[in-house]
C-alpha cells in the first residue's frame, strides 16, 4: 500500500475511510432523532423505540471484538467491502420492514458489519498514511464518528420529519453501497494480510489499568447517550421547542462533541487523568442541572451543549490510556474499547428507558447523571495508582543512574 504522500496531506483511503465512519456513526444515534415517528410508525411506544439504540450497541459490543478477531488474516479489501454492503443491506430490510422485531434484528446486524469495518479500518488508514501521519489518519477517522453527529443526525432527523423515519434509512443503504463501490476502488488489490498471534492480543490484556481505562469509556458513555437518546420527548415535553426545531439542538450536541474531542486531544497528552477526572464530574453536573432547568427553551438547549462538550472529553483520552496500557494488543484494545463504549450505550439507554416511563421526560437526564458521576471512582483508582507508580519509576532511575556511575569510577 502506498504511503509516500507528501508531508501535511493524508492518502485518499483514509478520507473515504472516514466518510464511512461519518455514516455509521449517523445510524447508530440518528434514530435518537426520530424516535417519534418510529413510535407511531411501528405502532409502539417511545421507550420501546428507543431499544433501536440499544440493539444497535449490543451488536458493537460482541460486533467489535469477535471481528476484530475474526478478520486478522482476511483480505482487508474484501472484509471492508462486504461490511459495508452488510451494512447497506441492514438499512434496507429496516426500511422495508414494519414490525419492530425485525428492525431490532436488522439494527443488530448492521452493528456487526460496524465492528468489522472499524477494526480493519484502523489498520489500514494507518498504514496507508505511514508511521509519521498513523495518528492524524486515527484523528480524521474518529473525526468522521464525531462530524456524524454535528451534521449527520440532525439531517436525518430532519429528513425523518419530511419524509418519514424510512427516507434516512434509504439514504444511508444507498451511500454505504457506494461507498462500499469507492473503498473497493482505492485500497490496492494486492492485499495485505497481518502478522499477529491471536493468542499474543488476548495475552497481553492482563493490565489491571486498561480495564480501569474501559469502565470509565463505558460509564460516561453510559451516561451522556443516556439522556441523549430521549432528548426529543424532553425538548418537545418540557422546554417547549416545537418538532421542527430539535434537529438545531442536536447540532447543539454534535457541535459540542466536535469541541469535547478537539479540547481532550489537546489537554489530554499533557494531563490526561486531571482532564478526565474534571470533564467526567462537568458531565454529572450539567446532566444534573437539566433537570430543573430544563423547562427554559435557551437553557435547555445550552445544557445539551455542555453535556456533549464535557462528556465526548472524556472518549478520547481514555481510549488512547486503553491503548498504551494494553501493550502489544492495540488492534484487540481498539476494539475492546468501542465495546466498551456502547455498553454503557446499550445499559444506560435501556435504563432511561425504564426512567422515561416510571419518571417521565426527566427521569433519563437523572439516569444520565447518576452513570457520568460513577465515571469517577474508576478515574480515580487509575489517578492513585498513576501517583503510586511515580514514585518507583523515579527510585528505579536512580537506582540504575547510580550503578552506572559505580561502574565509571576507577577501582
Amino acid at each position: 500500500m502506498h504511503t509516500g504522500t507528501t508531508p501535511g496531506r493524508l492518502p485518499a483511503v483514509v478520507w473515504v475511510l472516514a466518510a464511512g465512519t461519518f455514516l455509521m456513526g449517523t445510524t447508530e444515534f440518528v434514530v435518537a432523532g426520530l424516535l417519534p415517528e418510529l413510535a407511531a410508525d411501528l405502532d409502539v411506544s417511545v421507550s420501546q423505540a428507543g431499544l433501536l439504540i440499544t440493539a444497535f450497541a449490543l451488536g458493537m459490543i460482541v460486533g467489535s471484538p469477535t471481528m476484530a478477531l475474526a478478520t486478522l488474516r482476511l483480505p482487508q479489501r474484501r472484509t471492508l467491502v462486504l461490511a459495508l454492503a452488510v451494512f447497506s443491506l441492514g438499512h434496507v430490510v429496516a426500511a422495508l420492514s414494519g414490525s419492530l422485531v425485525i428492525v431490532l434484528a436488522a439494527r443488530v446486524v448492521t452493528a456487526l458489519a460496524t465492528g468489522a469495518f472499524w477494526s480493519v479500518g484502523f489498520v489500514v488508514a494507518t498504514a496507508a498514511a505511514g508511521p509519521r501521519d498513523s495518528t492524524r489518519a486515527i484523528g480524521v477517522m474518529m473525526g468522521g464518528l464525531t462530524l456524524a453527529n454535528v451534521i449527520g443526525v440532525p439531517l436525518g432527523s430532519l429528513a425523518g420529519q419530511l419524509t418519514g423515519w424510512r427516507g434516512p434509512f434509504w439514504a444511508l443503504a444507498v451511500l454505504s453501497a457506494l461507498a462500499a463501490a469507492v473503498i473497493g476502488r482505492f485500497i490496492p488489490a494486492r492485499e495485505q494480510h497481518a502478522q499477529v498471534s491471536v493468542r499474543a492480543e488476548i495475552r497481553a490484556l492482563r493490565q489491571g489499568r486498561l480495564w480501569l481505562a474501559l469502565a470509565a469509556a463505558m460509564l460516561i458513555m453510559g451516561g451522556v447517550l443516556a439522556a441523549y437518546t430521549y432528548l426529543t420527548p424532553l425538548l418537545t415535553g418540557r422546554a417547549g421547542i416545537p418538532a421542527g426545531v430539535v434537529p438545531l439542538a442536536l447540532i447543539a450536541f454534535g457541535a459540542g462533541a466536535l469541541g469535547g474531542t478537539a479540547a481532550a486531544g489537546r489537554l489530554g497528552d499533557r494531563r490526561p487523568l486531571t482532564t478526565t477526572i474534571t470533564a467526567a464530574a462537568a458531565t454529572a453536573v450539567v446532566l444534573f442541572l437539566m433537570i430543573p432547568l430544563s423547562t427554559s427553551p435557551v437553557a435547555a438547549v445550552v445544557l445539551v451543549f455542555l453535556m456533549a462538550l464535557t462528556g465526548f472529553s472524556v472518549n478520547p483520552v481514555v481510549t488512547a490510556l486503553a491503548v498504551r496500557y494494553a501493550g502489544d494488543a492495540p488492534t484487540l484494545t481498539s476494539a475492546l474499547s468501542t465495546s466498551a463504549f456502547n455498553t454503557g450505550i446499550a445499559a444506560g439507554t435501556a435504563i432511561a428507558g425504564s426512567a422515561l416511563d416510571s419518571l417521565g421526560v426527566t427521569g433519563p437526564s437523572l439516569v444520565g447523571a447518576v452513570i457520568a458521576a460513577l465515571t469517577l471512582l474508576p478515574l480515580t483508582v487509575l489517578a492513585a495508582r498513576s501517583r503510586a507508580t511515580k514514585p518507583a519509576a523515579l527510585d528505579h532511575e536512580k537506582h540504575e543512574k547510580h550503578k552506572k556511575e559505580e561502574v565509571a569510577v576507577p577501582c
